[in-house]
């Protein structure tokens, strides 16, 4: 079950007894060079992150663990790489580790650079109808052990009644345990991002993609 933090007014505390709660929060990257106007509202998602994050944890308790994505390392060696290539998502979460939480490793590094080599793959496009079929394949593939081990990670690592932090990109396939209750954080400026980057220029859609090839998965 996933719940849109606009719509948790006043949740029955009570309901979510002895279950595991897990906040997860759309993972936004930014760009070398991008706009004035992206750059602002991206630092407004984060801020409205913050927010909302501080709203949740006052009615359903403060969170006791963290997940993030590309990470394959607890604690602050893997906070020092975080730092590296999200550093407002690196924010969050080194201030909830200051009060307690445990940053967890979430990922396998094979599973990920065998991902980013198959999805460079597919970028690149294909004459041969019948390659591009078979490296989708094998792209889909990878996805598909990647999102399994990143559940697999939640379920052995999250304990029952604990309150858990998950940042990952939009479009994810993870498979969260049943008894798992998720409330996405959805802040309003999120939907003015995706209408900013559905309509900016072609030359600059090109540009991202580029710069996004080059960050971790």
């Amino acid at each position: 079950m996933s719940e849109e933090l606009g719509k948790l007014q006043k949740p029955e505390v009570s309901r979510f007894e002895n279950k595991r709660k897990l906040f997860l929060v759309p993972l936004l990257y930014s760009w070398q060079d991008a706009p004035a106007e992206y750059a602002e509202k991206f630092d407004l998602y984060w801020q409205q992150v913050r927010e909302h994050l501080a709203n949740l944890e006052s009615k359903m308790g403060q969170v006791n663990r963290i997940y993030h994505e590309s990470i394959t390392v607890a604690g602050e060696e893997g906070l020092k790489f975080l730092e590296e290539f999200s550093p407002l998502s690196c924010q969050i979460v080194s201030q909830k580790c200051q009060i307690g939480a445990q940053m967890e490793a979430t990922e396998d590094s094979a599973l990920i650079e065998e991902n980013m080599d198959w999805e460079r793959h597919l970028m690149m496009g294909f004459i041969s109808q019948k390659v591009a079929q078979t490296v989708s394949e094998f792209f889909s593939e990878a996805s598909r052990k990647r999102y399994e081990y990143i559940a697999g990670r939640l379920e052995e690592t999250f304990k029952e009644n604990e309150v858990a932090l998950f940042f990952v990109r939009e479009g994810h396939r993870v498979q969260f345990p049943a008894d798992i209750e998720v409330f996405s954080v959805v802040p309003p400026v999120l939907d003015e991002i995706h209408r900013w980057l559905r309509n900016r220029p072609t030359t600059e859609k090109a540009d991202e993609s580029a710069e996004k090839t080059d960050q971790p998965e």
